[in-house]
């Protein structure tokens, strides 16, 4: 151990001077190699090191040819957390190893010296961002690069960080496992010149300063030009050495792959920008090829560093972020709730077609008949539908007197998607929204083909409490909060009642502000949930209700609708009914709704339609206001 700490020391020592003397040139894209050779992109890259050593060498070979003088080893995700998504998370000290084996022999073949650089990624996962505690994102960095120190690298790249807390929580992981590991910095910045948490570059330089690092800079996203933008603000900030390895340009997905348009003379020219700068390891991240690097190499041959310009004052501590804790919901659906008082909705689904007129009369109708709010539910059909959005925001602006609550499904869209629309929908006077993870139409003989889940419904939940503390999905400041009132789905007929009631705690826990039920014919049922959940006294619950139209619909609704059961009384009763199945269906509901009036858990009623008939909802909301 003292002689490999020894040793360490003193490749500490070389690297700096390495970088103070000369320009090293750091080898292109793995991935983007990788796949551009048949490599799926669902396929775990890390894995190929054990499966497919000769491609991974073959990548290393074409780099060192090209005249890299550090190689970055195949690890880029080869930690636990990120390794779990493929179900190999207890394989990340043999992916390390065998990576670091595999760059070796590539250096061992090429007959000249090069140095290995452990790659070490985010240990968050992209759609886990700011949900992993600190303790385990250092556990994570702690496994990996003590793997990868137990090999023998020469040193350690942390590369496409978003966020400068997880990158100095994975710079301190390593100074745990070895303090003479040689180690550089690189985060990754957007258009907008910040990071995906929103740090510019002056802050990412004072936070990296005095960690002991032998570089600091900018990798990925940006292409040539961009990250030269991002290096000269760093260099303002900072006397370490700087790096830069920059996208070839913006991707364009073609058939099935991702190509890049930034050719290897341009990126040459903008590397002798970067060594002009203060660039000392100047290198290419994805879509970049060995005649990138080999153009690079090129084009730095012979010039020696440049110190970077430091900054001569003190420069104040990190941006405080705004203090949004005053914001006030302007809910009144919210107020109404918290007052008491037993709230009466109506559910309406998207018109089929651009029928968005209807819908509007519609909303008159049920509000001149006693209707509190109304709830836009999410697409249910294949055929062409008018937004619930756009319906939400019509209802609500052209009806006085009526607020709408929009039902998102996660399904729908990307992430990304869902908080563009959400922020559109703020911007336009929406202020409730439901979760919901939802299910896609059926379209042909597949079943779902058409979902996206990015998301489930918790992480929806917990999106839209982000926006009201007044940070988008990646910890960026808003210029404003948003104030949603946020509900959720919970269903006391779930086939699986043991995981509902779990899901119920977690969309509690995310910060679900009232909890809405689909069609329940047994109020007994809700109860249980409720009491198995542990749900707080106090806390908003409103229980949907539907009339049954005959004894065909009560059959329908409970052998062929995931998640909708009947009592057995409720399908005898429907059954004796006869020529009168529809009054028996609109009197077991009135029934219902009489039963949560005087029920102190339940503050209100979603009535709803089997048929989104407007004027089936009237008979059921004048029953209310009767009953």
């Amino acid at each position: 151990m003292n002689r490999n700490s020894s040793s360490r020391r003193q490749r500490q020592s070389d690297l700096r001077e390495m970088l103070a003397s000369r320009i090293l040139v750091c080898d292109g894209a793995m991935g983007t190699m990788l796949q551009a050779a048949g490599v799926p992109l669902d396929l775990s890259l890390p894995e190929l090191n054990v499966s497919r050593p000769d491609l991974v060498g073959a990548v290393h070979g074409a780099y060192i040819a090209a005249g890299a003088d550090i190689i970055e080893t195949n690890t880029f995700g080869a930690c636990r957390t990120r390794l779990q998504r493929y179900g190999l998370e207890d394989r990340v000290a043999e992916f390390n190893r065998a990576a670091v084996q595999v760059a070796k022999a590539a250096v061992a073949a090429s007959g000249r010296p090069v140095l290995i650089a452990g790659s070490v990624s985010p240990a968050t996962p992209p759609s886990s961002r700011g949900r992993i505690a600190s303790a385990a994102l250092r556990e994570s960095f702690k496994e990996q690069i003590q793997a990868l120190a137990e090999s023998g690298v020469d040193l350690v790249i942390f590369e496409t960080f978003g966020s400068l807390d997880e990158l100095q929580e994975a710079i301190a992981a390593a100074k745990e496992v070895d303090s003479n590991l040689p180690l550089v910095a690189q985060m990754t910045f957007l258009d907008d010149g910040k990071t995906l948490a929103g740090e510019s570059p002056a802050e990412v330089a004072r936070g990296l300063e005095g960690l002991d690092l032998a570089a600091m800079g900018a990798n990925c996203t940006l292409g040539p030009q961009g990250l030269l933008d991002i290096l000269r603000e760093l260099a303002k900030h900072t006397s370490l050495p700087m790096t830069a390895q920059p996208n070839a340009g913006s991707p364009s997905f073609v058939d099935g792959r991702f190509q890049y348009t930034a050719d290897p003379a341009y990126l040459a020219r903008y590397s002798a920008r970067y060594a002009e700068l203060g660039g000392a390891l100047i290198g290419g991240c994805c879509g970049t090829t060995p005649g990138h690097i080999e153009a690079v190499a090129s084009a730095v041959k012979g010039l020696r560093p440049v110190q970077p310009e430091a900054a001569r004052q003190p420069a104040p501590g990190r941006e405080a972020a705004a203090d949004f804790s005053t914001q006030q919901t302007s809910s009144s659906f919210l107020d109404k709730l918290n007052s008491g008082a037993f709230v009466t909705i109506a559910e309406m689904a998207p018109p089929a077609g651009g029928a968005a007129d209807q819908a509007v009369r519609s909303t008159a109708q049920l509000r001149a008949a006693g209707c509190d709010a109304v709830l836009i539910s999410p697409p249910n059909s294949p055929r062409a539908q008018v937004s619930p959005t756009s319906i939400a925001v019509l209802a609500q602006q052209r009806v006085e007197g009526i607020e709408a609550i929009l039902t998102v499904a996660t399904w729908e869209k990307s992430v990304m998607g869902l908080q563009a629309d959400l922020l559109g929908a703020y911007a336009f006077g929406i202020r409730n929204v439901v979760c919901r993870t939802g299910t896609p139409p059926l379209i042909g003989d597949y079943p779902n083909t058409g979902g996206f889940w990015d998301v489930d419904s918790v992480e929806l939940i917990q999106l839209l409490k982000s926006l009201n503390s007044g940070k988008d999905r990646h910890g960026i400041n808003l210029a404003q909060p948003t104030a949603f009132t946020v509900g959720a789905r919970i269903n006391p007929a779930a086939p699986d009642a043991e995981r509902e009631v779990l899901d119920a705690r977690r969309k509690l826990e995310a910060g679900a502000d009232f909890f809405i039920t689909p069609p329940v014919f047994d109020l007994a049922s809700l109860h249980r949930l409720l009491d198995a959940a542990g749900l707080p006294e106090n806390f908003p619950v409103l229980m949907g209700v539907m009339a049954l139209r005959d004894y065909r619909h009560a059959e329908f609704l409970h052998h062929e609708v995931p998640g909708m059961s009947l009592p057995e009384s409720v399908l005898e009763r429907m059954l004796a009914a006869g020529p009168n199945e529809a009054a028996v269906g609109q009197e077991i509901a009135r029934e219902l709704i009489q039963a949560l009036r005087n029920d102190a858990r339940i503050r209100g009623v979603v009535l709803s339609s089997s048929t989104n008939n407007a004027d089936e909802l009237i008979a059921l909301l004048k029953a209310e206001t009767t009953s």
